[in-house]
């Protein structure tokens, strides 16, 4: 796969180009170009988040759960990576496992409904 287009220009003009691909609902673009960028500055939420949300879009559902993973180690009270890890769980038909992590999601999020 030639991913020379996916990895051309500066960290910023590559955000740009992802979020472009996302918002085109080019799903599997948007990993590619995000894919690098995340290997270049591990340290950052948002494009770990976008590849995330990404792989979900995609089907890529073991890829978005890895990534999500590791978002909630580094912050485990960033509330838009537990909703989606207990999405992209349910999604896999693991409810159970899914159960806590929507829980915390929603008293992160401050909905302490039953």
């Amino acid at each position: 796969m030639d991913t020379t287009y996916y990895d051309h220009g500066t960290a910023a003009e590559r955000w740009e180009r992802a979020r472009m691909f996302f918002e085109a609902k080019d799903y599997t673009a948007a990993a590619r170009t995000l894919g690098g960028l995340v290997d270049e500055v591990p340290e950052q939420t948002g494009p770990r988040l976008l590849l995330a949300r990404a792989y979900y879009h995609s089907a890529q559902l073991r890829r978005a759960e890895a990534e999500l993973r590791l978002i909630v180690e580094r912050d485990p009270v960033e509330h838009y990576a537990r909703l989606m890890l207990g999405r992209t769980l349910e999604r896999q038909g693991r409810h159970e496992e899914a159960e806590s992590h929507l829980r915390i999601a929603s008293a992160l999020a401050g909905d302490f409904r039953d």
